[in-house]
Order: C-alpha cells, then structure tokens, then sequence
C-alpha cells in the first residue's frame, strides 16, 4: 500500500484484533474474582483491560517512536498523562477495554478503540467489536467505514416522533435529568443505554439508532466515536452547541446521525424554554 497513512490505519486495525484475542476474548465469561478489582468507586478495572492496554501501547510506540500514549489505565494510575492530550505533539488515545462492566458481568456490548490526535485535532479513529470482528475507522479527510465498505448516516430530516436514541443519565446533574425525562415524551424512544460508547456510536452509524447524549465525556471514551460520526455525515458537538474538544475537560456531548436530528434532539431534550 502506497499511502503511508493508510498503511498506519491498517496496522492499527490489526493491532486491535491482536489485543482483543490475546488478551479479552480468552477472558470473556472466564474471569476469576481475582481478575476483577475497583479502581474508583463503582469503577471495575480486569486484567483483560491492563494486558489488552500493554499490548497496545508498546506496539503503537513501536510503529510510532515519536507519539505519546494516553491510555484509560495509564491515565487511572497518573492523572497527569492526559496534559499531553492539549499540546502539539502525536498523541494516541486508547480505550483497550470499553463497557468493562458489561466484560466483567460476561454480558455484551464491549468494544476496543483507539483515536490518533496530531496538533491537538483527532485525525484518525478506530471501535472494533471484537466479539463479531466488525472493525469501524474513520479518516478525517477520507470518511468512515466498516471492515472496508464506506457508511453514512442517515440524511433524514426526521421528525422527533420518529427518533430513538440514548440518553446516558447516570452521570447526569437533577436539574437535567429532569429536563430530559420532562422531554422524553416528544422523542419515540429514548433509551437507556448500553454501558459502551462505542456500541452506541456504531449504532447511529447503522441506524439503529439517531442520537446518544452524554454526560460525562471522558476522551478515550467519545473522542474515537465522535470522529466516526462526523466522518460518517453526523454532528457531534457540546450541549451548549459549541465543537467537542476532547482535550477541554468539559461534561455534555449531543452526537446526532445529521444537522436536523441533532438540533431537533436539543429542542425536544435539552432546550430551557
């Protein structure tokens, strides 16, 4: 392959594979308690999610001796790394485990992801579902795909009655949660979630889905899905309607398969009069 970027998208992609079936596939519904501790309260951590974290990061430092790693569990044991998100250089972010808790109760969905940010802009994302091998990837510049086929979203102009969507109400201040119970009824389904971001970004993606709206927004998190989206012809922003930086540390994020669903969500949702 010609293109040394593609290439890198490509080695990426089977560096996830490597890492889930060496490290979480083996584990799935084989997990010793042991295997299983809190790394905050009501925050599980396996060593599905540190060795799937190792394999990763050593080999992306390898094909990328210049670039820095921020990984969900190098940020867990020095909160510090993430300063490396806001400055100039190639950083790469990695969720080696994402919907833990569902891996951990032996439950689906989870997800392995990983985004390339070079001068503080994310250029490159990849979601792997490693349970049905379907890997997702997105170049800024080049779209989005799906084991190598281009998608889309949706370019419907969907009335709310005909939107369904999450809302992650977990981390959710009262006063929004109300707003958005308050509001649930202009919306034909709003639902609960699936305890895996990437999940629920590949699913507006598919079209199972319109809209997911997060509370709290950690990068390795939503900055690989937020990526895929906008790729894909979605929008993702803050629910101020500001961009999504995933380096600002601020909560709220309103991702929607196009324009009109995004703010026809924030009307019906989120709006304060």
């Amino acid at each position: 392959m010609a293109d040394p970027e593609a290439r890198l998208v490509e080695e990426v992609g089977a560096l996830l594979r490597r890492a889930a079936a060496e490290a979480i596939l083996p584990m799935f519904r084989h997990l010793a308690d042991s295997d299983v501790s809190e790394k905050a309260p009501g925050e599980v951590v396996t060593v599905a999610d540190r060795r799937a974290e190792e394999i990763i990061a050593t080999e992306l430092r390898r094909l990328r001796p210049e670039s820095e790693v921020v990984g969900e569990e190098g940020v867990a044991a020095d909160p510090a790394v993430l300063d490396l998100l806001a400055g100039p250089g190639e950083v790469w972010l990695v969720d080696p485990l994402d919907g833990t808790a569902n891996f951990a109760a032996g439950r689906q969905p989870f997800a392995v992801m990983a985004a390339l940010r070079r001068g503080g802009r994310t250029e490159a994302a990849w979601i792997l579902d490693p349970m049905a091998d379907r890997l997702l990837l997105a170049r800024a510049a080049d779209g989005a795909y799906r084991d190598g086929d281009a998608v889309r979203t949706t370019i419907e102009p969907l009335p709310a009655g005909a939107l369904r969507g999450v809302v992650a109400t977990r981390f959710l201040p009262a006063e929004l949660r109300e707003r958005v119970l308050a509001g649930a009824g202009r919306i034909g389904a709003v639902l609960p979630g699936q305890h895996c971001a990437g999940q629920e970004y590949a699913d507006i993606v598919d079209g199972r889905q319109h809209f997911a709206i997060f509370w709290r927004t950690l990068p390795w998190d939503h900055a690989p899905g937020a990526l895929l989206i906008e790729a894909a012809g979605g929008v993702v922003r803050r629910l101020d309607g500001s961009p999504y930086d995933p380096a600002d540390g601020r909560a709220g994020l309103l991702a929607a398969a196009n324009e009109s669903i995004w703010h026809t969500v924030h009307a019906a949702l989120l709006a304060t009069s």
